[in-house]
């Protein structure tokens, strides 16, 4: 469409499209958080629960590597939470809202090190 020319019928329902399909995408990715949240989740329960009751010695590590994992699925269900709603909210003005350094950095470093203690762990008990 050219500067200063009416909008037509094609047009307005382009951009209602394009909104339409930005919400969805929104919402599968808030529903990707939630799925690797789970995850961690459930490798935090088999970690802290169900390890412990198949190794011998010590079975604090494991509980503790479990507790960890746990904290960062809860974290990352409420992350996609509130970046579902943030997202929803910049769409309603029309605008966008990027994702915050802090969050990105902040659970990649937790994972890196709840990462390392499993490499340790694991290199402890082989």
């Amino acid at each position: 469409m050219r500067a200063g020319a009416p909008a037509t019928l094609n047009s307005v329902n382009e951009v209602v499209d394009a909104t339409r399909r930005t919400r969805l995408a929104n919402e599968r990715t808030m529903l990707a958080w939630f799925r690797s949240g789970l995850t961690s989740l459930a490798v935090g329960f088999g970690a802290g629960k169900l390890v412990p009751d198949l190794v011998s010695g010590p079975t604090w590590p494991y509980v503790a590597l479990g507790v960890a994992f746990s904290v960062l699925g809860i974290g990352m269900m409420a992350v996609g939470l509130l970046r579902q709603r943030d997202v929803e909210r910049a769409l309603d003005r029309g605008d966008f809202v990027p994702l915050a350094d802090r969050v990105v950095v902040g659970l990649a470093a937790f994972g890196t090190v709840i990462g390392i203690a499993t490499i340790a762990l694991i290199l402890y008990e082989a």
